[in-house]
């Protein structure tokens, strides 16, 4: 799959690696983090820069004791998106992150994505996205709430699901681990692409 030519420059990463991407000169930053989380101490380093900060854990069903990302959160990280795309390109950098860097960080750079360049296929996005975050395992959730709002028709959610395939060929034991992290929904969908 081709990877696309972005229209602003995007760093993802995890809370532990906050520090390491000060000079990234980030322009915008998305921050997800779990709902009784602090704030990261790195952002004290960072320069001027539009913040928003989403709070939600990374689970694909509503529990009791967790909060699952909903359509508002969507909606405000898409509204986030458009803000960015105003904003003079050579100066927009979008940085997110999330605790792992891995979930809810990457599924919010698909989305924001594929808001960004309508036109550009759903699997085109989700291997840039993968580019750029190799260890990309996008949360479901988010991905089937903004697919629906963005009016993807499915297909960022079946790219997603072939993604997370591809995420359980390299890497096997993932698939127990999502399992038993409550995402099994997520390996379900993955193992029928996989046949």
């Amino acid at each position: 799959m081709t990877v696309l030519d972005l229209p602003f420059g995007i760093t993802v990463c995890g809370i532990d690696e906050l520090a390491g991407h000060r000079a990234t000169g980030a322009s915008h930053v998305l921050s997800i983090l779990d709902p009784d989380a602090p704030i990261p101490e790195a952002f004290g380093t960072y320069g001027e820069h539009e913040k928003l900060e989403l709070r939600f854990h990374d689970v694909i069903e509503a529990s009791p004791g967790q909060q699952p990302p909903e359509p508002a959160h969507v909606e405000r990280l898409l509204t986030f998106g458009r803000n960015l795309m105003a904003e003079p390109q050579p100066t927009a950098h979008l940085l997110i992150h999330c605790h792992a860097g891995i979930s809810r960080s990457t599924a919010a750079m698909v989305l924001i994505l594929a808001e960004a360049m309508p036109d550009q296929p759903a699997g085109a996005i989700v291997a840039s996205v993968h580019d750029i975050r190799e260890k990309a395992w996008p949360n479901l959730r988010m991905i089937e709430y903004g697919d629906a709002m963005l009016r993807r028709h499915g297909t960022l959610v079946a790219a997603t699901n072939a993604l997370h395939a591809l995420q359980i060929g390299k890497r096997p034991h993932i698939a127990e681990l999502m399992e038993r992290g409550g995402r099994g929904r997520e390996v379900a969908a993955a193992l029928r692409v996989l046949g």
